[in-house]
C-alpha cells in the first residue's frame, strides 16, 4: 500500500469516523420523527402516486420540470444502481464484515425519510436557468432556505468533485474486472468502450439522459434480481446462517468463525454506513439534483417517489448481493469487489452466473456513469456559469477511459471523502429547513386524506 492510498484511507477514516455516523444517523432518525415515519406509513402511497395514480389536483401547465416524475425516479435509481450494489457491498463485508450489512440496513430506513426531505426541498427551491433548463439541489436551498452561499458553495463544490473524480473511476474499473476476469476483455478496451457510449447520451443533458435511464433502469435490475434471488434459492438452507452472520457480525463480530482480521463492531459499522451512504446516497443531496427536474406542481409527491430510491437500492439490490454471498460462503475467501458476485453466483450456476454479473455490472456502471455526470455538470454550473457543461462532460469521459486500469480501492476511498464532505454541509441544510419539509409533508397528506374521506361519502350517499 504506497503512501497515496494511506493517506486517502486515513482521511476517509476520518471523515466517516464517529462524528458523521452520528449525524447521518441523526438526521435520519430526526426527520423520521418531524415527518411522522413517513417512509413506512406512506409506503404503498409512493409506489401509487409513482404509477400515476392520482394527480391530487395539480394542473399539467403548473408542472414546471424538464422530465416526468417517473423518469426522475428512473435517473436517480441509475445514479444510484451503480457497482456500488455489487462492488461495495462485497467491500464493505470484505472490510467490516457480514454485520456491514445490517447498519447498511438501519441507515437505509432512515436514509427514505431523508429522501423525502431532499426531495421536497428540491422541488420548493428549483429554478429555470439561463439555458431554459430547470435546476435544483441542496446549493439552491441551502442559498435561499438558510441564506448561506458559501456553505452552498462548499457543497457544490464537492457534488461537482465525485462523479468526477470517484464514480468515473469506481464504475469504469468494477466494469473492466469482471470483464476481464469473466470475458478476458483487457481494461483499456472497457474503459474505452464506456467513455464512447457515455459520451453517446450525456452530450444531450437530462432530457436524454432521463429517456436512457427509463429504458435501462428496469432490464438492469430485473436481470441482476433474477440471477441473485436464483443463487439464494439454490442455497436456501443456508439462509438461516446468513442472517446469523449479519445479526451477530453487527454487535459481536469476533463470535464468528474464523475470526477474519478487521471484523469490529467499529469497521462494521464504518463500513456499514459509508458503503450504503455511496450506494442510496440519501444524506449526500444528490436526489434533490434530480427530483428537481421533475414536471410536478407538488414537491410532496415526488418527496415520496423519491423515498423508492432507497428502498429499491439498498434494501432490495444490496440485500440481494449480501446473501448471494454470504449463502454461498465466498464472503471470506480473499474475494472483493465485482469479483466476489461473481463467485457467489458462479457458484450457483457455473459459468452463467458469472455472466450475469458481468452484464449486470456493465449496465450499473454505464447507467450510474450516465446520471452523475448531471449532477457534476448542475454543480460545477453553479458555481462557474452553464458555460462549463459541455467541456465537463468531455473530461468526464477521458477520466472513464482512465479509470478503468486504476486500483478500485484508492478510488472507493476518494468516494467516501467526497460523500462524507457532501453529507455534511447537505445536512446541515436539512437540519434547518426540516421544519418546512415537514410542514409540507403535512400539509399534503392532509389533502390526500380529506380527498379520501370525501371520495367514500360521496359514494356512500
Amino acid at each position: 500500500m504506497d503512501f497515496f492510498e494511506r493517506s486517502i484511507r486515513l482521511l476517509g477514516a476520518i471523515v466517516w469516523g464517529p462524528h458523521m455516523l452520528i449525524l447521518l444517523l441523526g438526521v435520519g432518525l430526526y426527520l423520521t420523527i418531524r415527518l411522522r415515519f413517513v417512509q413506512l406509513r406512506r409506503f404503498g402511497l409512493s409506489f401509487r402516486l409513482l404509477l400515476g395514480h392520482k394527480d391530487y389536483g395539480e394542473s399539467a401547465k403548473e408542472r414546471k420540470g424538464d422530465i416526468s416524475p417517473y423518469q426522475a425516479l428512473a435517473a436517480s435509481l441509475a445514479a444510484v444502481i451503480g457497482n456500488g450494489n455489487i462492488a461495495g457491498v462485497c467491500t464493505a463485508i470484505a472490510m467490516g464484515g457480514p454485520g456491514a450489512v445490517f447498519w447498511m440496513w438501519l441507515a437505509a430506513f432512515f436514509g427514505m425519510a431523508t429522501k423525502v426531505a431532499e426531495a421536497v426541498l428540491g422541488q420548493k427551491f428549483k429554478k429555470t436557468a439561463p439555458d431554459g433548463t430547470v435546476v435544483g439541489g441542496p446549493m439552491y436551498y441551502i442559498t435561499e432556505g438558510l441564506g448561506l452561499p458559501w456553505l452552498a458553495g462548499i457543497f457544490a463544490f464537492f457534488m461537482g468533485c465525485k462523479p468526477l473524480f470517484s464514480t468515473t473511476s469506481i464504475q469504469s474499473n468494477s466494469v473492466a474486472l469482471v470483464l476481464k476476469t469473466q470475458l478476458g476483455i483487457e481494461p483499456w478496451i472497457t474503459g474505452l468502450g464506456l467513455a464512447v457510449l457515455t459520451w453517446m447520451v450525456i452530450i444531450g443533458g437530462i432530457k436524454t439522459i432521463a429517456k436512457v435511464a427509463e429504458f435501462i433502469s428496469p432490464v438492469m435490475v430485473f436481470l441482476y434480481i433474477f440471477g441473485a434471488l436464483i443463487t439464494i434459492i439454490i442455497f436456501y438452507h443456508k439462509i438461516p446462517h446468513a442472517f446469523s452472520l449479519i445479526f451477530v457480525g453487527a454487535f459481536n463480530p469476533t463470535a464468528l468463525t474464523g475470526g477474519v482480521a478487521g471484523m469490529t463492531i467499529r469497521n462494521a459499522i464504518r463500513y456499514g454506513f459509508s458503503r450504503g451512504a455511496y450506494s442510496n446516497e440519501a444524506g449526500t443531496g444528490t436526489a434533490a439534483v434530480f427530483h428537481a427536474s421533475a414536471q410536478t406542481s407538488e414537491p410532496v409527491r415526488q418527496g415520496l417517489i423519491a423515498a423508492l430510491d432507497v428502498f429499491v437500492d439498498t434494501l432490495v439490490i444490496c440485500t440481494l448481493t449480501a446473501l448471494a454471498v454470504l449463502v454461498t460462503g465466498v464472503w471470506d475467501k480473499g474475494f472483493t469487489s465485482t469479483e466476489m458476485t461473481a463467485a457467489a453466483f458462479n457458484t450457483a450456476l457455473p459459468q452463467i452466473g458469472g455472466l450475469i454479473v458481468a452484464a449486470s455490472s456493465f449496465l450499473f456502471g454505464y447507467s450510474s456513469l450516465i446520471a452523475v455526470t448531471y449532477y457534476g455538470e448542475i454543480s460545477f454550473s453553479y458555481l462557474l456559469g452553464s458555460w462549463i457543461k459541455r467541456p465537463f462532460r468531455w473530461i468526464f469521459c477521458v477520466v472513464i477511459f482512465i479509470g478503468a486500469s486504476l486500483k478500485v480501492e484508492e478510488a472507493w476511498s476518494i468516494g467516501d471523502v467526497f460523500n462524507g464532505m457532501m453529507a455534511s454541509t447537505n445536512l446541515i441544510g436539512l437540519i434547518g429547513l426540516a421544519g418546512l419539509a415537514a410542514f409540507s409533508v403535512k400539509s399534503y397528506l392532509k389533502k390526500i386524506d380529506s380527498q379520501k374521506t370525501a371520495k367514500s361519502s360521496s359514494n356512500i350517499l
